[in-house]
């Protein structure tokens, strides 16, 4: 059986069972939903049909509705958990259905039986379903599965603890209001308490889901703030990454990398990792990750590598582990998460590139702008290392491989991710263009004609998409918009190559003049996105010069384009007026609209006449140019034609949406009925409360009569409050000027503890210079003792000196007095005396060089104690220590100055 006669059958089963809820009914729907269990339901809700919607809106009403069969209720939840494994169908089950709400009603309805496997299976499902998506604070029964879950994680049963930690973590994460609601809860300290508890826990799943849920509620808190400190950072870091590495299994590993995003997001734990120490050994660790063939564990995996890219500090050290040489590159000494490693971090990076288009197309993309960023920082550094040029090498051959394949005739969907891989795979080409060795070696291995061809695809993609399979031009997924993206990209790889690879140039602007490149750069020209209109003017830049561009046509096609803008945002405020009116009147909005599009043609063709008319009024303009216009034109006609039917489609699908509002409304009606029933009996009641009420209104008006007395009272009261009003407000005045002088002497008092802080600061500095004078006074001390030593000495040899004088001008008397008695022996004795008087002589010119040497040593025995003097006043302001050594060295100066007397 076909899916859709089961969806048909389905659809049914769910309206009789509607109508009737009879065992027989029952087993009939039970028996649909699980046929439709069995087929493979893949893109059931993203293909845009009508009746899986209707199907699924149904199951979803009946599951919250608390008088269904509860086994039927588990195997329609059953069905909806495996429509919410993608991605896509997940986020439409959750915003469009309000599976999320539903689901919670149900919980709430069996709160008091919290281990049934049906509670069980509501929490795996809405564990699921809030996974990476934002739950509203006003969502129903939001604040009653809340209470459920931080009830049941402060009770004994195991079984149901876990998937209420991991919900509560999906509820907490990136979401404001809920988490102001769990604090301004009156048991939100127990629940805290509990929580730090489970950092003990035997299960890592248990520990990663309460990480997960502290760091949500309690980071920028004193809780947080003790639990994430410098001294349990480190702790926290090794314990995360060991469970990223060796955890549970998937699950574990996806909770893990979104906690250390998380974590990452904050400053100051964003710098504690910058200085953990085995952080190139984890990275390493978690590298080897990669090596799997499991795509989800890489994505991951690459998103951890992605926000680690964000923090400067990080990125480098992440180069330095992913660049690093083949080889054994690894020590045994402080390395022992590195040692199975085996294979080289970019080469498992390179093979995530190469990941086919359909499965892991955003393993491909993360590995892409991962590589993007590592290789930006690499190359911004002085000099380029011989790492980084191999890996350029090994990695230029894939990233061309990857630029190939690119088939018009395929699906839609593929040719819009084959298009965005071309976008990312240039970009990163043009990152390894800023550089001048990485630039050699791009053009060695990229040509023109790949360029070329490369250009030539993906304008015969933008060209010939089927407009009704695509989404609005303004969107960003549109197939045209994509494919003008990476038409832009590689025309600007294109211009960065065009000096160093031969006929880059002649191609360049060859492309530049093609009619198709028209679509790309009005695209561009009007996007929204800074980086496209940026790019799109650098390259219009270079093509305006050239003889044979279209700017004519180009002006048409911007100016086309902001009118179906425009005219997109009139067409909104009608579909939400549409949306507002009654069903019945569905029909009737839609010819209107068809009127209105109608309507728009006949003014558009209009416009084409007038132009034309000015056309022919310009003179020697080529007859091409005006055909161009002409085809330009009627393409935009046709263009419009096609996106009036897809309003007419949507017109149809809102139509059939009024229909089930009907049915929805039919069911309101009924449950109106019942509650004017009993409205009537309240009414009843009313009437007799009314005749009860007259009576009591006569007594009433005499009670007014004496409420005017009491009036005055008031009014005379009234003037007594006035005054006392003045006199609050003078008070107020007062205790304004007195907050006033309060908050100015806070700040003084903020200023004076930065300053207290600042003398504190200044005192350690002296104290400091304090040991570095006393260190040199005492050197200076055992140097003056040395010279002293030196004087004394030289005093002792002076004194020795004059006393060979004396006793050698005894001798000469001496012999004169001979001299007188033997006057024949004065001859030997004056050549005697003459060699006498020249020792005599050469004695005192010794004598006078050191009594020079002395003075010069007492004159620097002088400046050395006016410095020394000099040191002991600065010392004598800081310590008394400085003032005993000060009256020592007066004490050994006296002493000095006796000797040299």
């Amino acid at each position: 059986m076909d899916m859709t006669t089961c969806l048909k059958s389905l659809l049914l089963a769910i309206q009789q069972y509607r109508g009737s809820k009879t065992a027989h009914n029952t087993a009939q729907l039970q028996k649909q939903v699980e046929e439709v269990s069995g087929l493979k339901c893949d893109q059931l809700l993203s293909s845009g049909q009508v009746l899986p919607s209707e199907c699924v809106s149904g199951l979803v009403e009946l599951a919250g509705d608390p008088n269904t069969n509860p086994v039927l209720t588990g195997t329609i939840i059953s069905l909806l958990a495996q429509l919410a494994c993608e991605d896509e169908s997940r986020e439409m089950l959750h915003s469009s259905y309000n599976l999320t709400s539903t689901l919670a009603s149900v919980i709430h309805c069996h709160s008091a039986t919290p281990g049934e496997p049906l509670v069980l299976q509501c929490l795996q499902v809405l564990q699921k379903l809030t996974y990476n998506t934002r739950t509203f604070h006003s969502t129903n029964y939001i604040h009653e599965l809340i209470a459920f879950l931080m009830t049941n994680i402060q009770s004994h049963n195991d079984d149901i603890i876990m998937p209420c930690l991991g919900l509560m973590a999906n509820l907490c994460r990136y979401n404001h209001s809920v988490q102001n609601h769990i604090k301004s809860l009156d048991n939100v300290k127990p629940f805290y308490r509990t929580l730090i508890n489970f950092l003990a826990h035997n299960s890592l799943t248990v520990v990663v889901f309460t990480l997960s849920i502290l760091a949500s509620l309690t980071l920028n808190e004193k809780v947080g703030e003790k639990l994430f400190d410098a001294k349990n950072i480190h702790q926290t870091f090794q314990l995360v990454f060991n469970i990223i590495v060796n955890g549970d299994g998937t699950l574990t590993r996806k909770y893990s990398v979104d906690l250390l995003v998380d974590l990452l997001k904050n400053p100051k734990i964003a710098d504690y990792l910058t200085r953990y120490e085995h952080f190139s050994a984890c990275v390493s660790q978690v590298l080897g990750l990669l090596h799997s063939k499991d795509p989800d564990s890489a994505a991951k995996v690459l998103e951890l590598l992605l926000a680690v890219c964000s923090v400067s500090g990080l990125r480098s050290l992440l180069c330095a582990v992913v660049f690093r040489p083949a080889g054994p590159k690894l020590r045994a000494a402080g390395r022992r998460l590195d040692g199975g490693q085996k294979a080289e971090p970019g080469l498992a990076l390179v093979q995530w590139l190469s990941s086919p288009v359909e499965g892991a197309e955003s393993c491909s993309l993360q590995a892409l702008r991962l590589l993007n960023e590592l290789l930006e920082e690499a190359l911004e550094a002085e000099s380029v290392s011989v790492c980084v040029l191999s890996f350029v090498e090994m990695l230029l051959p894939v990233l061309l491989g990857l630029l190939k394949g690119l088939d018009p005739a395929q699906g839609d969907t593929r040719l819009r991710k084959h298009c965005c891989r071309i976008t990312h795979v240039t970009n990163l080409l043009l990152v390894l263009c800023a550089e001048d060795s990485t630039r050699s070696l791009v053009s060695l291995q990229v040509s023109a004609q790949v360029c070329l061809s490369q250009v030539e695809s993906l304008l015969s993609c933008c060209h010939s998409n089927n407009p009704l399979t695509c989404p609005p031009p303004g969107s960003d997924c549109d197939l045209s918009q994509v494919c003008a993206e990476a038409v832009l990209k590689t025309l600007e790889l294109m211009s960065k190559l065009r000096q160093q690879v031969k006929d880059m140039e002649t191609s360049f602007y060859r492309i530049l003049q093609d009619q198709r490149m028209v679509t790309p750069f009005s695209l561009a020209l009007t996007s929204h996105h800074r980086e496209r209109v940026q790019t799109g003017l650098s390259l219009l830049f270079e093509a305006t010069p050239l003889p044979d561009f279209p700017s004519l046509v180009l002006g048409e096609s911007i100016a086309a384009n902001n009118a179906y803008r425009q005219r997109e945002v009139e067409l909104s405020v009608k579909r939400v007026a549409v949306q507002e009116v009654p069903p019945p009147r569905t029909n009737i909005s839609i010819l209107d609209s068809s009127t209105g599009s109608s309507r728009s043609v006949h003014n558009l063709v209009e416009k084409l006449q007038n132009g034309l008319e000015l056309q022919e009024q310009v003179e020697d303009l080529r007859v091409s140019e005006i055909i161009d216009v002409y085809e330009q034109k009627l393409s935009a006609l046709a263009s419009k034609e096609s996106r009036l039917q897809d309003l007419l489609e949507a017109k149809a699908l809102a139509l059939s949406q009024a229909d089930r509002l009907i049915a929805q409304y039919r069911f309101q009606r009924a449950q109106a009925e019942a509650e004017a029933r009993k409205l009537g009996g309240l009414l009843k009641e009313a009437e007799r409360r009314r005749e009860d009420l007259q009576g009591e209104l006569g007594s009433q008006v005499l009670e007014v009569e004496r409420s005017k007395a009491d009036m005055e009272e008031l009014l005379q009261h009234n003037a007594r409050l006035q005054q006392d009003s003045q006199e609050h407000q003078g008070l107020k005045g007062a205790y304004n000027t007195l907050l006033n002088r309060f908050n100015e002497s806070e700040r003084l008092l903020k200023e004076l503890q930065a300053a207290h802080i600042a003398l504190t600061k200044q005192s350690d500095s002296l104290r400091k210079n304090h040991e570095a004078l006393r260190l040199q006074h005492d050197k200076t001390v055992s140097v003056l003792e040395e010279r002293e030593e030196k004087i004394t000495s030289l005093h002792s040899e002076l004194q020795q000196r004059d006393g060979d004088i004396t006793g050698l001008r005894g001798e000469l008397r001496a012999e004169q007095e001979r001299g007188k008695e033997r006057d024949g022996e004065r001859r030997e004795l004056e050549e005697t005396v003459d060699v006498l008087r020249k020792e005599l002589s050469k004695t005192e010119q010794a004598r006078k060089d050191a009594s020079i040497r002395a003075s010069s040593l007492e004159l620097q025995k002088g400046q050395v104690e006016a410095k020394l003097r000099q040191k002991e006043e600065e010392l004598n302001k800081h310590s008394a220590m400085i003032a005993m050594i000060h009256s020592l060295s007066s004490g050994k100066v006296k002493s000095d100055v006796n000797l040299s007397l």
